[in-house]
């Protein structure tokens, strides 16, 4: 029995994707269902059964039949504030979840996240013994953050793995509004508009539409968590990126080659409240995963990008 969290959620419903490929099907959903349109991610997958976040831990304590947890569920937004609920959700939960996957020796892989690395004043690079240097710009990341060092300190990074997400785009986010990705709004703004407004430069070190960002598909990501799933003798903190920071100009520019357009990009001011935290450059050092034997090449942006655009988004949101 193979648990997914957040399973209706962007990531988790292509990582079950990714498993009903593979064959696994003995899979139990778990998520928190209100009134967004996420259930429709659920559509297409083969699981045995579905619990609600707050059924998840009763049922734990119930069976011993569970091989794996694959723990995605969590509130992403970056832009919220409640840190007690941020507390509760990200940090509390993911521990009791790894509670017990140490004590039933569960292979257990969980979301941290690249906001963890805050402005990137430490770099990118992901060594678990420099964790306590990180500091985090918002309430999520430090969420992710503390249960990165609850896993050192405990020793149980030695028989878990945890991934740092970058810039994940693709298949299934059509739910998330603020949080989806550029390639998502973008497409839409073309359909729309005919072009993608942009943040200008506030940077003499950059040109507008320059800053980087290390964009991964999340079909990557997938083939990533299934390979430590099926090598758990592999532990510890990965990136989960590309290795390779792109720029918007890039992102938006393979979007419009995807629809057939020539680029009409125009550039905005970047508004004067995030002018002084807005992040110019992120890139995942990839060396520890590739260390660890993971050695299938990503995807290259425009070919991600021509992927997601042409086989999902053109056909209304197909899922993955």
């Amino acid at each position: 029995m193979i648990i997914v969290t957040g399973a209706a959620g962007f990531i988790g419903s292509c990582i079950i994707s990714g498993l009903n490929r593979k064959g696994y099907n003995d899979i139990i959903a778990v998520d928190v269902l209100r009134e967004n349109d996420k259930w429709k991610n659920l559509r297409h997958l083969d699981f045995v059964d579905y619990l609600d976040r707050d059924q998840l831990l009763a049922y734990l304590r119930e069976t011993d039949k569970v091989e794996a947890i694959i723990h995605m569920g969590a509130c992403s937004a970056t832009t919220e504030r409640d840190a007690a609920y941020l507390m509760e959700n990200n940090y509390r939960y993911t521990l009791r979840l790894a509670e017990y996957s140490v004590e039933n020796k569960v292979r257990f892989i969980y979301a941290s996240s690249a906001a963890t690395y805050g402005m990137g004043e430490q770099g990118y690079d992901d060594d678990e013994t420099a964790l306590h240097k990180l500091r985090p710009m918002n309430m999520y990341g430090y969420s992710k953050q503390l249960f990165d060092l609850k896993a050192r300190r405990e020793g149980w990074l030695t028989q878990m793995a945890g991934l740092k997400f970058f810039n994940v785009y693709g298949p299934n986010e059509y739910f998330k509004g603020d949080m989806a990705s550029v390639i998502f709004k973008a497409f839409n703004q073309i359909r729309e508009t005919g072009q993608v407004r942009l943040f200008k430069s506030h940077r003499p070190d950059f040109k507008d539409g320059e800053q980087l960002r290390d964009f991964v598909y999340v079909k990557d990501v997938v083939a990533i968590i299934l390979y430590l799933l099926e090598n758990p003798q592999i532990n510890g903190i990965f990136n989960a990126g590309t290795g390779q920071a792109r720029s918007f100009k890039d992102l938006v520019t393979a979007t419009f080659k995807a629809m057939n357009l020539e680029p009409n990009i125009v550039y905005i001011d970047m508004p004067e409240e995030i002018r002084d935290r807005y992040q110019y450059f992120t890139e995942a050092k990839m060396d520890k995963l590739r260390r660890a034997g993971y050695d299938r090449p990503f995807y290259s942006l425009e070919d991600g990008v021509r992927d997601y655009v042409q086989n999902y988004l053109v056909r209304d949101f197909a899922h993955l």
